[in-house]
Parts: C-alpha cells; sequence; structure tokens
C-alpha cells in the first residue's frame, strides 16, 4: 500500500475512533512508530491518538510496556506472547480504550528458519474484551514489510471499532 492508501486508511481509522470516542495508543517494535506517524499525519488526530511507544529493544520493551523478561527469553520478540503483553501494557499504562502492537523482523538480515524475515506479529487489545493477536509474513525490502505492517496494523484497529 502507498502512502496515499496508508493515509487514507489512518483517517478511516480517526472517524471511527472519533464517532466511538476513543483514544488509540501503539506499542511498536519493527515498524519503529510508523503506525503513530501515519495516523498522526491526519490533522486533528489529537482528538483519537494518545500516545505510541516505540519500544525497539527488549529492554524497552520491558521498561516501557511491562512485557516480562521471562516471555522474552522463552519466547522471543518476534512472538506471540511478546505482542500480547505489549499491547496489554500499551493499554494499561495510556488514557487509550484500544491500543495495537506490532514487533516482526523487516530484514533484510535477522531472519531464522523459525522465524524468517517478513514475519510479523500483531496484537490489538480494546477495552473490556479479549486480546486479539495474528501473524502474517510479507514480501520485500525493509520498507515495504515495514509499509505493510502499519497497513494491516491500522485495518485491526477498523475492524475492532466495528466489532
Amino acid at each position: 500500500m502507498n502512502d496515499e492508501g496508508l493515509y487514507g486508511l489512518a483517517r478511516q481509522v480517526g472517524a471511527a475512533l472519533d464517532a466511538a470516542g476513543w483514544m488509540l495508543a501503539t506499542a511498536e517494535s519493527c515498524t519503529g512508530g510508523g503506525v503513530a506517524a501515519c495516523v498522526t499525519d491526519v490533522a486533528g488526530s489529537s482528538a483519537w491518538f494518545d500516545r505510541g511507544f516505540v519500544t525497539y529493544s527488549n529492554e524497552a520493551k520491558i521498561d516501557m510496556l511491562g512485557v516480562d523478561p521471562e516471555t522474552l527469553r522463552e519466547h522471543g520478540a518476534v512472538s506471540e506472547a511478546t505482542v500480547r503483553e505489549m499491547v496489554e501494557g500499551a493499554v494499561r499504562l495510556s488514557w487509550a480504550n484500544i491500543a495495537v502492537a506490532v514487533s516482526g523482523i523487516a530484514g533484510p538480515g535477522g531472519g531464522s528458519p523459525d522465524k524468517p524475515v517478513g514475519l510479523v506479529w500483531f496484537a490489538w487489545a480494546r477495552d473490556g474484551r479479549e486480546t486479539v493477536a495474528r501473524c502474517e509474513r510479507f514480501e520485500g525490502d525493509r520498507r515495504a514489510v515495514r509499509g505493510q505492517a502499519v497497513a494491516v496494523a491500522l485495518r485491526g484497529v477498523l475492524d475492532a471499532c466495528g466489532e
């Protein structure tokens, strides 16, 4: 998805959050704040975007979001367990009603047979609902993987707003 498509998706997310009276928080690793940057490109986003946590290192995930060090040791940063703890920490440590977390391997290096380049885990949490997590595998270079991850993160927020 190109930048214009991401901007349109961010505008839809903003309209849905605004209509619900909700605030969004992001907890990002491989996207490096790309989700937060995308939504704050929308004028008036301060009405529905609370904050973003860019937690690239494991230490940041622990310090800023309360991810359990044992989770990281046992499952790694790119895992369902970790994104679940990231997103739940983002909701707990913000004024947000809904949050998204992203952790993956954008490449070109860093992949392994178990966790190849392009593997990205996502989680969405909403007040009073069970946390939802899912994994995607993207193709392309680092920029392409990150852009696709931002799009999936935003679509998930939009879907959660409609539930």
